[in-house]
């Protein structure tokens, strides 16, 4: 199969919904369970627009929910592929929400989202390469290498396995914790 390759554009979403009071939470702001499911649903629809296939969600990054998001604002969420492997995605999102009164818009989130490509039989599919026409694609593109290279350097060092917990410990002599082991 030759391989090919696909234009950032060709899979950009932006979504938009007016938040109502149902999806409040008991604060009355918007509930952030609500927003993650619905950047759940912009990245799916961005991974399955760039790789033909049906796509699942294999991880989330670091979700930081900067300004609460109010009753009657239009929150927008736009998304993109940042960076393609063989099979996986990482889609990057970035959340908006306007006062339809005042015009006034405020960036209450941005995420990334590694989703995978699946076949019909349930197999990891490959998907199409990225074509980069800018250097805030390819910074991009290499920010979601160094996520990734940080994210499994963390999990080598603190897995189960190998854990040297006398290498770690000094680490929390500045927190308050109280270690009984």
């Amino acid at each position: 199969m030759a391989l090919k390759f696909k234009h950032k554009l060709d899979s950009e979403v932006t979504i938009s919904e007016l938040m109502s009071p149902s999806h409040s939470n008991f604060s009355g702001k918007i509930h952030g369970g609500y927003i993650l499911s619905m950047m759940d649903s912009v990245a799916f629809a961005c991974a399955s627009k760039h790789s033909g296939n049906y796509c699942v969600t294999a991880s989330v990054n670091t979700v930081d929910f900067l300004a609460p998001i109010e009753v009657g604002e239009l929150v927008s969420m736009k998304s993109m592929v940042n960076y393609v492997g063989n099979s996986s995605m990482v889609v990057g999102i970035r959340v908006e929400a306007e006062n339809i009164k005042t015009g006034a818009v405020k960036h209450c989130n941005s995420s990334y989202f590694t989703m995978v490509a699946m076949d019909d039989e349930g197999k990891n599919a490959e998907i199409p390469g990225l074509i980069m026409e800018t250097a805030e694609d390819v910074r991009r593109f290499l920010r979601s290498i160094e996520r990734m290279r940080v994210k499994k350097q963390r999990s080598t060092e603190y897995g189960h396995d190998g854990f040297d917990l006398k290498k770690h410990l000094h680490k929390l002599d500045k927190y308050k914790v109280q270690v009984e082991l």
